[in-house]
């Protein structure tokens, strides 16, 4: 079969079984099956499929209908422009923790605290944009916290990052410039209406808090200004309807300088706190 006949098979496969970006799906999971990126797919549809490729990339589509992130599949997701390697011991880097890197770069740091790492995509993507500054990752899953040695390794920042097992703050000794989070924040009562893709396959311990979704916030509002130096600033990704209670959290903690920044689709998505 060739290229084409054999996406076009997939895209009915996956659409028939329910995903959205079908399309996209398939030509990710059929780059990763030839080894090659994806805008280089046109290139090859026309031609032939070799046994070894068929056979990996059916087992690809295989996986995905039974719902698996396309990003586990594949083992990485880019990021602010970086690839990243990705496991289900992590969260996978999603478009809107964006916006925390926008408003992160807004301001001057030479030390970041990234609570609750996962692949390090924060701290790492931070650390690549400001070449002069030096960061530490804390995470509470060792597994994750190998994931985001190897991404630091990859990426050429591993002499200006350490990571750090602690549950948020509890091991974590100094004080930074800056502290970022993306923390579980899904309520429990939520967590059964999320895609499967996320429900079943992402590290539930980095996904909810369990009860009112705010419990992360509550320890990082609460143990922020004692690792921050003067004048320093926390940043953190929230749900959508999360905005006003977060930004109270943080005024209640004695942060006097508290705002609510959307992503690019409108949504309250960040929170920003100045000591």
């Amino acid at each position: 079969m060739t290229g084409s006949e054999l996406l076009a098979a997939a895209v009915r496969r996956l659409g028939a079984a329910g995903i959205e970006g079908a399309p996209r799906d398939a030509r990710r999971l059929l780059a990763h099956a030839l080894g090659i990126a994806p805008e280089r797919v046109s290139l090859i549809l026309p031609d032939p499929v070799g046994p070894a490729a068929l056979t990996a990339f059916e087992a690809a589509v295989a996986r995905r209908i039974a719902r698996e992130p396309v990003s586990q599949i594949t083992g990485g997701r880019d990021f602010y422009g970086r690839r990243f390697r990705v496991t289900r011991d992590t969260l996978d880097p999603r478009p809107e923790t964006e916006a925390l890197i926008a408003a992160a770069l807004e301001r001057r740091f030479g030390t970041v605290l990234d609570l609750g790492t996962g692949t390090g995509c924060i701290l790492l993507t931070l650390l690549a944009e400001r070449p002069e500054a030096e960061g530490l990752g804390a995470d509470l899953s060792p597994a994750a916290l190998d994931v985001a040695r190897g991404n630091a390794e990859a990426l050429g920042l591993a002499e200006r990052a350490r990571f750090l097992r602690s549950d948020w703050f509890a091991s974590v000794t100094g004080r930074f410039d800056l502290i970022v989070s993306n923390p579980p924040y899904i309520a429990a009562d939520e967590m059964a209406g999320l895609a499967p893709e996320v429900r079943d396959w992402e590290p539930y311990l980095a996904l909810t808090p369990g009860g009112d979704g705010l419990d992360a916030y509550r320890a990082i509002a609460g143990g922020a200004a004692a690792h921050l130096v003067p004048g320093g600033t926390v940043i953190v990704e929230i749900g959508a309807s999360q905005g006003p209670a977060v930004a109270e959290l943080f005024r209640a903690a004695g942060f006097a300088r508290v705002t609510v920044r959307p992503d690019l689709d409108g949504r309250d998505r960040v929170v920003v706190a100045e000591r």
